[in-house]
């Protein structure tokens, strides 16, 4: 079993920028197909950010060049840096991992349905 608790949501202004960060425990974070999802209400989840088992990552398009996801395996801990948010990037964020299995990191990206383990979420607002 694998825990992923979030934290680092909050409300911010076109612009600026926060943190996210999920903290896992049962497995490493180096094991697994590592992601970030997101929910807006009224719309369906969305991949966000991939990182494959520590050796490739993979962004949705509307987040290139501004988020990037990140790793620490002292502290087994998902990161995510959000630069430059934008209204259209407010959502429930989720974590999420997948440890058995092969796929690439873009492959992950498009199926939620394949990762067994999620956190319980973390509200980002963005305000313009």
């Amino acid at each position: 079993q694998m825990q992923l608790v979030e934290s680092g949501g909050g409300s911010v202004q076109a612009g600026g920028s926060l943190r996210l960060s999920c903290a896992a425990s049962g497995y490493t974070v180096s094991s697994c197909y590592m992601a970030w999802f997101r929910q807006a209400p009224g719309k369906e989840r969305e991949g966000v950010a991939v990182f494959a088992r520590a050796v490739s990552t993979a962004y949705t398009d509307s987040v290139k060049g501004r988020f990037t996801i990140s790793q620490d395996s002292t502290k087994n801990t998902l990161y995510l840096q959000m630069n430059d948010l934008q209204p259209e990037d407010t959502a429930m964020y989720y974590c999420a991992a997948r440890r058995g299995g092969w796929m690439s990191a873009v492959q992950a990206l498009s199926a939620p349905t394949l990762f067994d383990y999620w956190g319980q979420g973390t509200q980002v607002t963005v305000s313009s």
